[in-house]
């Protein structure tokens, strides 16, 4: 988890400082997850930084994956056939990618205005996990993380991870609703936040932290520039989802 200042709308300066930061990490990392918006900064200047999903952003992406040999995760600006997307983009060492385009834009900054909603949830696999990205500001809307029980009887997820640019004055929030998402939904939690000020001097004060899933902090930063490491154990949380399985009485719905 890299929680780190972002240069404003500055693609080359924030490629470089990550890769210095990715290069750091020890080998045996299998998830590296990036802030929202990891090449600009949280921007509505969607015309002028957007790019086309094959292009800079994703090269590099697959770059820093093949050379950490870990899955690397975070959100940019994407032009998609006339639209513009906050897309969060998963790509694995082998080069496969997968996205997800954030679902609730935040109309209290008009992102509703400059981008387009994304139309659908996803579900990546790494290494045996099942996981669930979201993006900043779907955290407030917990039916649309809500771990489903599939047909076979499982569940539908082991992890729930949040990329974010969550401002200092509403972060209690971003603390209590990413504890609660881990405890709900009986997985681990994950949420990655950026620090300092952006060139809108909206400020930022970091809480990147891994919950498990009986809301326990496995890590935990304020405002400071940190990389922070979390391993998370399969084993423990198959036998306390068989100890206590609260998702077996939990509510049927669907999503429209």
């Amino acid at each position: 988890m890299i929680q780190t200042e972002l240069y404003w709308k500055d693609k080359v300066a924030n490629m470089a400082m990550l890769e210095e930061k990715i290069a750091e990490l020890d080998a045996g990392i299998d998830l590296i997850i990036l802030p929202e918006m990891f090449t600009t900064g949280f921007t509505m200047d969607a015309e002028e930084v957007a790019e086309p999903m094959s292009l800079t952003t994703t090269r590099w992406m697959k770059q820093m994956a093949r050379q950490s040999q870990a899955m690397v995760t975070g959100s940019f600006v994407v032009q998609d056939e006339g639209n513009y997307y906050n897309r969060l983009v998963w790509v694995k060492p082998n080069g496969d990618v997968d996205y997800y385009d954030k679902r609730h834009l935040f109309r209290m900054a008009n992102e509703d205005d400059h981008f387009s909603m994304g139309k659908g949830r996803k579900i990546f696999e790494w290494r045996g996990w099942k996981i669930m990205p979201q993006v900043c500001y779907d955290l407030r809307f917990p039916v649309w993380s809500r771990n489903r029980v599939l047909e076979n009887g499982s569940l539908e997820y082991d992890l729930v991870y949040y990329v974010a640019s969550w401002p200092s004055p509403r972060i209690s929030a971003w603390d209590i609703l990413l504890q609660a998402r881990a405890v709900e939904n009986l997985s681990y939690s994950i949420g990655v936040n950026r620090i300092g000020r952006d060139g809108n001097q909206v400020p930022y004060s970091g809480h990147t932290a891994a919950y498990n899933h009986k809301g326990e902090t496995l890590c935990f930063s304020q405002e400071k520039e940190e990389i922070l490491i979390a391993e998370l154990d399969y084993e423990i949380l198959k036998e306390y989802r068989g100890k206590f399985p609260a998702w077996m009485d939990a509510d049927s719905f669907s999503l429209k």
